[in-house]
């Protein structure tokens, strides 16, 4: 137990016999339930987030080595050590959010505002081909640069936006409410992202695979031409969809910052941290729920991001999709976001770790069978299914399942107030870092088994190494987060306990208000 800490807290001391009750119908009254307004606008807000990882999830790794025609071992450089410097930003942007004093305007939404312009701007830089005549070494600085800019402009964004669920006002299940909403949206949002740039460039990366198959039946200087003219028409349109995607990530800030109030909390003034980064770092990791969950987290984020960032290459090179991969992600990400609902229904029915367990589970047999079916586009489409509801989860659970741990360690805490950009920012640095992870470990492995970009075909140790990261070695990670997860000491009787002492605690402060008042 941390110091200052007590497992029954209600039951000692939280008020005078028979003020409890009162006080929780008292509040229950007076305080109305967050409007579906806020929590649209609120839920908006997390589209870019969403929409840019996903994209760049899907399509970076291909864009760089068949698009941009970078060796592997320099794409993977580029993707980890970005990743890698993505990764150190957060806990910085998060202690310097919550040291930051609270405005006009708010203590959050002010960053949100102030990175937008600069997230667009590199986002649509960053999908920009450099001319072929270029020197690899600058090709592979310039991508360096721009991803890492995009990437800590992108935290700038998220660390504060994913904070301001505590201080959105409401109860516990308004803000579980929001949490289902926001989730909505952002896998809505990995559909926009997914399915725009993958309609708009799929149809390219389709037409340079053929060029590749005919250019062994036609004349060298015909099959050159329709290789580069292809190549010229793919690059063109990686620019397009860059410019789309910016647009939706501009006005989906615009509604979030004219469209959500911050709300002090009694638990979350949105005042400023007076500790050091230190003395806060070592009592937020020294809290057992919340340090089990960013394990969970991390097992489970590294498992779907290995696979996402694969799954292109395994439809183009493994699986006989070439010219249809882009349509199993987009049927995928509806059915993710067509779940979300049965998944809030189904934690509210048996509690967050039965439906995390569960649904972290559905995707491992579909993830087998993936490898070993070919050229079978609607076997696919079941597949990709069964994954788009897994997938469903992992937006869901463990994000809803952090507030939790946060009001955990406030109410064991009292006297530590201020911090929740910091549990963010360690949160989103943990699926950062996995994304990096994910992507350095597909990368690397592809180098290693002799992947050569601009090839039409592969050895049989690529398609190999293609088919472990597809199945073994997410399937082993997602086991170990299963348990991690199974194993948290959240459960439903504690949330319970937490909402009593909560209530019991603002209607203490409402009392004390009034005092204060009448006085």
């Amino acid at each position: 137990m941390l110091p200052g800490g007590h497992e029954d807290a209600e039951p000692h001391g939280v008020t005078p016999a028979g003020a409890l009750p009162q006080g929780r119908a008292l509040q229950r009254e007076e305080k109305p339930g967050l409007p579906l307004c806020r929590k649209v606008c609120y839920a908006v807000g997390g589209i870019p987030y969403q929409m840019t990882g996903n994209a760049l999830g899907f399509f970076l790794q291909i864009f760089l080595l068949d698009v941009v025609r970078l060796e592997p071992f320099h794409v993977s450089l580029i993707i980890f050590l970005g990743r890698a410097w993505d990764a150190v930003t957060d806990p910085a942007i998060g202690f310097l959010v919550s040291k930051s004093p609270r405005r006009k305007y708010g203590k959050l939404v002010p960053w949100i505002a102030c990175s937008m312009p600069f997230g667009v701007l590199c986002y649509c830089m960053m999908w920009f081909t450099l001319s072929d005549a270029t020197p690899a070494s600058l090709k592979f600085l310039w991508y360096l640069f721009m991803y890492s800019i995009f990437q800590t402009c992108m935290t700038c964004h998220h660390v504060p936006y994913s904070s301001l669920t505590m201080f959105l006002g409401g109860t516990q299940r308004d803000r579980d409410s929001a949490t289902a909403y926001r989730m909505g949206l952002e896998v809505f949002s990995t559909l926009l992202g997914s399915g725009i740039q993958g309609q708009i460039v799929g149809s390219y990366h389709a037409h340079m695979m053929n060029g590749c198959y005919v250019s062994k039946e036609t004349l060298p200087n015909a099959s050159t031409y329709s290789l580069t003219d292809s190549l010229e028409n793919t690059r063109r349109a990686y620019i397009f969809a860059s410019l789309v995607l910016g647009s939706i990530y501009c006005l989906s800030c615009l509604v979030l910052i004219f469209g959500v109030r911050e709300q002090p909390g009694p638990l979350s003034p949105l005042g400023k941290v007076e500790l050091p980064f230190a003395s806060c770092l070592r009592m937020i990791m020294g809290h057992k729920p919340y340090t089990q969950l960013l394990c969970g987290f991390l097992f489970a984020s590294l498992a779907f991001q290995i696979t996402q960032g694969i799954f292109a290459f395994f439809c183009t090179h493994a699986a006989g999709l070439s010219g249809k991969f882009q349509h199993l992600v987009l049927i995928m990400l509806v059915t993710a976001s067509l779940s979300i609902p049965f998944w809030q229904w189904f934690l509210g029915r048996f509690g967050k770790k039965t439906a995390v367990s569960l649904g972290l589970a559905l995707i491992i047999p579909a993830l087998v069978a993936i490898t070993q079916v070919t050229h079978n586009f609607l076997a696919f489409v079941f597949l990709v299914m069964m994954a788009g509801c897994s997938m469903a989860v992992l937006y869901l659970l463990p994000w809803s399942m952090l507030p939790d741990a946060v009001d955990d360690f406030m109410l064991r805490n009292p006297s530590c107030l201020n911090l929740e950009a910091l549990f963010y920012s360690f949160y989103v640095f943990f699926n950062k870092f996995a994304g990096g992870l994910a992507v350095g470990i597909s990368t690397l492995g592809l180098h290693f088994a002799g992947y050569h970009a601009g090839d039409c075909t592969h050895n049989r140790s690529v398609i190999l190494t293609l088919q472990l990261l597809m199945a073994p070695v997410p399937i082993s990670l997602l086991l170990i987060a299963i348990i991690v997860f199974c194993l948290h000491p959240i459960n439903e009787e504690r949330r319970k306990q937490m909402r009593m002492e909560m209530e019991a605690m603002g209607h203490r402060v409402q009392c004390g208000s009034q005092e204060q008042t009448q006085g």
